[in-house]
């Protein structure tokens, strides 16, 4: 089989399944693992495909420019935020992380609420200065001007002083098997962190970037006590979450 053929097969199976393994491929497509596995690591060059271990998934679909991502999907984002903001009481401290689903929370956050948040987006500690009742505590780091967050050792030790009563967290992709993943090594281990720091830790996650992978993990589904999602996701997409004990809303 030629090489455009094997990709051709690969994309096929990813598209249908949502992720594939190199073995099985190796058998259907009849060549060695070696041989999928360069397959599997010029798809990813390409952005056609995530790599994992011992396979591949879809990639996420979202831009990566903050201003892009705001606005992508900002009625699901807005949705999820508002469903968010049910699970708060006043006296709580919060954990928020930079993304913009987490950023629309603190835009949506009523004025009256009493609580503290600690942050490392810029964004989010902006949208809540006018709250008289809301104390920020906003992470040191290096300024990362794309995603507008502070990153690095400084805002990894900001986070782990805390023990916070929610932590939430945005994704570039949710996947059942490999679990909450970012596209940048320094924004994934901000975010441990902050899941390390909290005693629930809840995914704001877009349908979109249900069933989805990059390259780096912040932590497995187990880890999470609850998923948020728009409510237009299918039952279905969602089963396999439940089944390792995590909440959806």
């Amino acid at each position: 089989m030629l090489k455009h053929e094997r990709f051709r097969h690969i994309l096929t199976a990813l598209q249908q399944q949502g992720q594939v393994q190199l073995s099985p491929l190796s058998l259907a497509l009849r060549v060695s693992e070696d041989t999928v596995r360069r397959d599997v690591d010029e798809l990813a060059r390409q952005g056609a495909l995530t790599k994992i271990r011992g396979g591949a998934v879809l990639p996420s679909p979202i831009p990566t420019a903050y201003q892009a991502r705001e606005q992508h999907d900002a009625a699901a984002k807005q949705e999820i935020a508002q469903k968010a903001l049910s699970l708060l009481t006043d006296g709580q401290l919060i954990l928020l992380d930079g993304g913009t689903t987490a950023g629309w929370l603190a835009r949506l956050l009523p004025p009256a609420r009493q609580l503290t948040v600690a942050t490392h987006s810029l964004p989010a500690a902006t949208a809540l200065l006018s709250h008289p009742g809301v104390e920020v505590r906003l992470a040191g780091g290096r300024v990362h001007a794309p995603y507008r967050v502070t990153l690095g050792p400084e805002t990894v030790d900001f986070f782990r002083q805390f023990r916070a009563d929610w932590c939430f967290l945005g994704a570039y992709g949710l996947h059942p098997t490999v679990g909450l993943t970012v596209a940048n090594a320094e924004e994934a281990a901000v975010k441990r962190a902050m899941v390390q720091a909290a005693k629930h830790v809840v995914a704001l996650v877009t349908p979109e970037k249900l069933g989805t992978a990059e390259p780096y993990v912040v932590c497995e589904v187990g880890a999470l006590h609850t998923l948020i999602t728009s409510d237009a996701v299918p039952a279905s997409d969602l089963a396999a979450y439940r089944q390792q004990g995590v909440r959806v809303l």
